[in-house]
């Protein structure tokens, strides 16, 4: 560890971070679609998406503190591990059983793979020079995030296309050099990440395992004891729910405008590249609309404007329409991140701010279950533009939730809560990006606000 430079560390984590996403990229365009051409309806898309909500609600905090007591890179070599073994599984699953199992691995990989690699950047970094300003890499990680989707997402438009070789169909070719570049983070970690660990073995996995129940109960006293917390978490409520008309319906709502699954799954490799593109001119915008509204003001706003994209993916005829209003949705998703991050950072003082950030995480994911379930069979039932029309109410439905934000995030506050500093604040905002991005690549075997 001390032989490593702050740049070197750097360096690291980037290229870490790149190949933790460019499988997810490969993903995004085809999963749903891949699971209708195996026989599955979207009610029972939704029911296997929801069992890594729920595997994802019972292990985010606990491995947490299994991070915390074992070290990042072991938690991170089982994650990818795990994620390997999905993968593996998605290849040949052509049940419903095999997916939900899918999903079930895809929810251990989430909950340990959700904040290690992160801690490892900044704890490297300090430990190489105290006074770093690990902040500059945090930032590149957003960027690096959105570019290796946007590479992904192309590759796998232009598999699609090639395909089918032999018995593999166009739409499960992707899924081939997703499953080895894996096997490539894997041997990355193990050759990139190194540490130093205070605590090893099985004492520490039983400090952590006794310590979880801890964490968990005083993340939660602290939600209870804040308004604006729980309003926050809320808000992740009615955007995990809707969040699934613009990852689990936009694939479906495309394939019926453009009148073949294939088609629109080649659409979706640069339309995917392009969304993650637009999603980070959004960020980049944030600064400008905070400023002259206020964070919280400006947070509900994007809810409702998000709204109006759905409801434009719903009703717009033709690919060109849809797909204008997805990169719409996408600049908004990329702007409204980081403002709900910062706002929910600037609430979190003292030991458990991590804590309280995984649970802001691990709300999102029983929510998109749930949405996948219901917006699902409303979809079966009464069509693909009128699931997505209620799930664009239930978006906009969240913008009030952050009015009780407001007095911390609005004009002319300029300084956070105690204990939020700027740097804590732009960190916030850069882990939020990741575990915001994308939830149906991760819902979907990566499968995020």
């Amino acid at each position: 560890m001390s032989a490593l430079t702050v740049r070197r560390i750097r360096h690291r984590y980037l290229i870490l971070h790149a190949l933790r996403w460019l499988p997810s990229g490969l993903l995004i365009p085809v999963s749903i679609l891949l699971m209708q051409e195996r026989g599955l309806t979207l009610a029972q898309i939704g029911v296997a998406v929801s069992v890594q909500g729920l595997v994802v609600l019972a292990l985010e905090l606990p491995t947490g503190g299994f991070a915390d007591a074992l070290g990042s890179k072991p938690i991170l070599v089982a994650a990818s591990a795990v994620n390997l073994a999905s993968l593996a599984l998605f290849v040949v699953a052509d049940s419903f059983a095999l997916l939900a199992a899918v999903f079930a691995l895809q929810g251990v990989f989430r909950a340990l793979d959700s904040g290690p690699l992160e801690s490892w950047y900044v704890n490297a970094t300090l430990a190489a020079d105290p006074d770093a300003e690990y902040e500059r890499g945090l930032g590149h990680g957003g960027a690096v995030l959105g570019l290796a989707i946007a590479f992904g997402a192309l590759l796998s438009g232009g598999l699609v296309l090639l395909g089918p070789i032999g018995p593999v169909s166009a739409l499960t070719l992707p899924l081939l050099p997703a499953a080895a570049l894996q096997l490539v983070y894997l041997v990355a970690l193990l050759t990139l990440l190194s540490e130093a660990r205070a605590r090893r073995g099985a004492a520490a996995m039983l400090s952590s395992v006794r310590e979880a129940p801890r964490m968990v109960g005083q993340a939660f006293g602290l939600v209870r004891r804040s308004r604006v917390l729980l309003a926050l978490l809320a808000v992740e409520l009615f955007w995990g729910f809707g969040m699934m008309t613009f990852e689990g319906l936009l694939p479906v709502r495309l394939a019926e405008v453009a009148g073949d699954p294939d088609r629109a799954a080649a659409l979706l490799g640069p339309a995917g590249a392009m969304a993650w593109l637009a999603s980070a001119g959004g960020a980049a915008c944030v600064p400008l609309l905070s400023r002259r509204i206020g964070t919280a003001l400006a947070a509900a706003l994007l809810r409702i404007v998000q709204g109006v994209t759905v409801v434009g993916m719903g009703l717009l005829a033709g690919p060109v329409g849809v797909l204008v209003a997805y990169l719409g949705c996408y600049a908004v998703h990329g702007a409204a991140n980081p403002l709900h991050m910062g706002l929910l950072h600037r609430q979190v003082d003292g030991p458990y701010r991590t804590s309280v950030i995984s649970l802001n995480s691990m709300v999102a994911m029983p929510a998109a279950g749930l949405g996948g379930i219901a917006l699902g069979a409303l979809a079966d039932s009464a069509g693909v533009t009128t699931a997505m029309l209620a799930g664009a109410v239930v978006l906009a439905l969240a913008a009030p939730l952050y009015l009780p934000a407001r007095p911390a995030g609005g004009p002319g506050s300029g300084t956070a809560a105690p204990g939020a500093n700027g740097a804590g604040a732009e960190a916030a905002g850069a882990a939020g990006s990741e575990r915001r991005a994308s939830p149906v690549a991760n819902a979907s075997v990566e499968a995020g606000n």
